[in-house]
């Protein structure tokens, strides 16, 4: 090993010190962090030093100023949002992808770093029943892989009326009418304003925030013109899906590009046992999804599937002469997402998939799903308690009576520090969300969670 290789050496071996001590003390410590950002930052912003500092005293410091503000999240008793933990095949994937430093954008610069993600990418398709031969794109995360699939459909969509975008812009191109559910995921609404198309049509949801294919009809019915459909595989607050099936039929008899923004639910369509939420899902035009959630890899990892390659080649693809293109290939990774330089994010996706297996994967979704039926089933039996959504998946929304009751019990739930989960408005209610997704959550996970509760709501009614 050279000198200058050797100088690695050791801040690696304190990292993984550091990173091992951090995974040890997770099934023991409160979930939540103990100090505040702002706290942190006093320690953190000090006066820039002129002098170099030893690496390894480096990673100590960092490790030591920054361990009481880290959150559990790769917890079993996490419950937030919807955030995963990260399974350690993937985990240790992400580790040699830093250490390789490979840019994943062109097949020839990182013939190894492709090949890896090609192979990902033909496994998804397969195990989400996706057309193959569609693009799969590794990006940031939901948000990004709903910015290239929206992207996609946008260039598609003005193609078909004879608008060329790449040559014209936007300026004068004709509306492009975008269709939502009302109960949508902002994320898409991000999409649309990075992609300068407005704001979208809603359509009505049922109370599950379902989009209810005939008011699809009826709005689409209602206006001519390029459009698009946003559809939704497990919203955030119920885990419901979209009928797939009919809203694309309806979408494509109306000439209209179909978009599934399927952030966790997507991974729906990997279990025996529940893809049958999803019929339908493969005659849609792309799709979105991130990794981290219910697969279960590093941050940051979206998956974005477009089912039309020379569609979204045409809006991220480049020429320069300083790009070598490998022609004998399914075109270069940089051309189905919007970065040329990016880390291998596709490298533990290879390793979740390769380390589950076909059954592996659907015994993980099935695992998460069944984890949310026995909270719902619980919490249905608390005494004032309400379970306001179908538990069809991951997700489980409550309410404790009135807004200021909830609100305060989830305050309590959050300082008992056993578990966390979030608080959220939904159903024209204040709730406590729970979103089961890390894979290592187990039957103690739920129950010590489901103690929790108890105790907060034992000590708001004791006053």
């Amino acid at each position: 090993m050279s000198a200058g290789h050797e100088e690695y050496r050791e801040p690696l071996e304190r990292a993984h010190a550091h990173a091992a001590g951090w995974l040890e003390s997770i099934p023991a410590r409160a979930v939540g962090p103990r100090q505040s950002a702002d706290e942190l930052l006093a320690q953190f912003a000090l006066p820039l030093q002129e002098q170099p500092i030893d690496a390894s005293a480096v990673v100590d410091e960092l490790a030591r100023l920054a361990e009481p503000g880290l959150m559990a999240m790769p917890s079993g008793r996490f419950f937030g949002w919807v955030v995963g933990g990260t399974l350690p095949a993937a985990m240790a994937a992400d580790w040699l992808v830093s250490a390789w430093d490979q840019n994943a954008a062109m097949r020839y610069a990182s013939p190894a770093a492709a090949a890896v993600e090609e192979a990902a990418g033909g496994w998804l398709l397969d195990l989400l029943g996706l057309p193959a031969g569609s693009d799969v794109g590794f990006t940031t995360g939901a948000t990004g892989s709903n910015f290239v699939g929206l992207a996609a459909a946008r260039h598609h969509v003005l193609d078909q009326v004879g608008w060329d975008l790449a040559t014209e812009g936007l300026t004068g191109a004709p509306r492009v009418h975008v269709f939502v559910g009302k109960d949508r995921h902002a994320s898409v609404d991000l999409a649309l304003k990075y992609l300068g198309l407005g704001r979208p049509i809603e359509v009505e949801a049922d109370a599950q925030g379902r989009i209810i294919a005939p008011a699809l009809a009826e709005a689409m019915d209602a206006v001519s013109g390029p459009s698009i459909v946003c559809l939704q595989a497990g919203n955030l607050h119920s885990g419901a899906s979209d009928p797939m099936a009919e809203a694309a039929a309806i979408a494509h008899a109306h000439d209209a590009w179909v978009h599934v923004d399927g952030a966790f639910g997507l991974w729906a369509a990997a279990s025996p046992t529940h893809r049958h939420q999803l019929a339908g899902l493969e005659s849609c035009d792309s799709w979105a999804t991130d990794a981290h959630k219910t697969l279960n890899v590093p941050y940051d990892c979206g998956v974005a599937i477009v089912s039309r390659p020379d569609v979204v080649r045409s809006v991220f693809g480049v020429r320069a002469s300083y790009l070598i293109s490998d022609d004998r290939g399914p075109g270069d990774p940089f051309e189905k997402v919007p970065e040329f330089s990016r880390r291998a994010r596709g490298v533990p996706v290879w390793a979740a998939l390769r380390s589950l297996g076909r059954s592996g994967v659907a015994a993980l979704v099935d695992r998460l799903a069944a984890h949310a039926q026995t909270f719902a089933q619980a919490l249905s039996r608390m005494p004032g308690v309400e379970v306001l959504n179908e538990v069809v998946f991951t997700q489980v929304s409550v309410s404790f009576g009135s807004d200021e009751r909830t609100r305060s019990i989830t305050a309590r739930l959050i300082a008992d520090g056993a578990t966390w989960m979030s608080g959220s408005h939904w159903a024209g209610k204040d709730i406590l969300r729970i979103s089961v997704s890390n894979w290592s959550t187990d039957d103690e996970d739920v129950a010590a969670a489901l103690s929790a509760v108890e105790r907060a709501i034992a000590l708001e009614d004791a006053g």
